[in-house]
Order: C-alpha cells, then structure tokens, then sequence
C-alpha cells in the first residue's frame, strides 16, 4: 500500500486529519513513523510558503509524498495579526493561554462589530520535486471577549461563531471538526489524492 507522510508529531492531529481524509487505498503514516526529528524552520511570510518549507524538508529526508500545512487566526482590527505567528504570538511556541491574553489585551476597547477574525488553513500533498496541489479552507467568526468552553486547543475559547452563538471550543469536537478551516482544505486535499494521483 502506498504511503504518504504527514508533516506533524502531534498524534491528535493525525488521527483528526485520518478521520477527515478516510484513506482507503493509501496508509497515512507521522514523522515519528519515518524517525524525522529535526525541527523544521518556518521561515515563509506566507501560510503557503511554511507549509512547502515543512513539505519539501520531508520529502527530501523520507522520498515519501507528504501532506504539510500552516494554519493561522487572521483579526482584521490587527491588520491580519497574528497570521503566521499564531502559535508563537506571546512568544512561547504553542502557549495557548499567553496567546490568547495577548490577543485579548490588544483588543481592548474593540466594539464587537469590529473584532471579526478568521482561521485560515492552507495545506499540500507534496509528491515530486516541485510537483504539489495546495487547498485553502477558512472559517470566519468574530473574537469573543472571554475565552469560554473547553473542548479544542490554541484560539478555540474565544473565536466565536454567531451562526451556532458558540466559540468553537464550546462545540462537540465532531461539530467543530466539520466547520474547521483544516477539514475544508484536507476535504480537497483527499479529494485529490483518490481521484489525481492514485490513478496515476
């Protein structure tokens, strides 16, 4: 069976990304599958460019197609911060809490009208030299005053989706999962997979 390398150690997000691509002809395999330890750099301006960095980085180590992405909460009263510096906005790399108290502080005194926001994914199967298909999801919603619910991770507690008047950490998780920006780009990127490049 063929396999393709997901570009992330998070177990979460692989059996999340599993669940969302369903592959039946394909085994989707981690960085701890291949031993990848090194710790990629995102040095892109874009979503797009980090997610190729991480992409191409694995296919040359591994010679394995490789599905990669960047994801990011872009706030329109910051002028699209934090965009590519989501997870590390306080500075700490993957400190949910401080994230999210920064955020909150810059947006002090923002009327809620102007606190829209959205998340953003932008994901690619990588499977040649230079040969790969990238797919854009996004949700749009609006920044909560106060965290609240305690379901997800990262800025869940406080993007707030005025369709369900819920954040996305107050929705079951297989509620959320089927809004997210990451299931509406790795929808297309499966889509891709069966129906282009398992056919070759």
């Amino acid at each position: 069976m063929r396999k393709v390398v997901l570009s992330t150690r998070n177990r979460g997000k692989v059996e999340e990304i599993r669940a969302i691509l369903k592959p039946r002809n394909y085994e989707i395999i981690s960085l701890d599958d291949i031993g990848f330890r090194d710790r990629i750099e995102e040095t892109g301006s874009t979503f797009l460019e980090n997610a190729l960095i991480k992409a191409e980085t694995v296919f040359r180590m591994s010679g394995l197609p490789v599905i990669a992405e960047d994801s990011g909460l872009c706030v329109d009263a910051l002028g699209g911060e934090p965009g590519i510096f989501s997870s590390r906005f306080a500075g700490d790399e993957g400190n949910d809490k401080r994230n999210i108290e920064l955020l909150l502080k810059k947006l002090e005194g923002v009327p809620e009208e102007k606190r829209k926001a959205y998340f953003i994914c932008i994901a690619v199967f990588y499977h040649a030299p230079e040969k790969y298909f990238s797919a854009e999801g996004r949700v749009d919603g609006y920044i909560a005053f106060h965290p609240k619910g305690t379901h997800g991770f990262g800025y869940d507690p406080v993007f707030y989706l005025p369709e369900y008047k819920k954040t996305f950490a107050e929705l079951p998780p297989e509620v959320k999962n089927r809004l997210s920006h990451r299931y509406r780009a790795f929808k297309k990127i499966g889509e891709y997979i069966e129906r282009k490049w398992l056919e070759k």
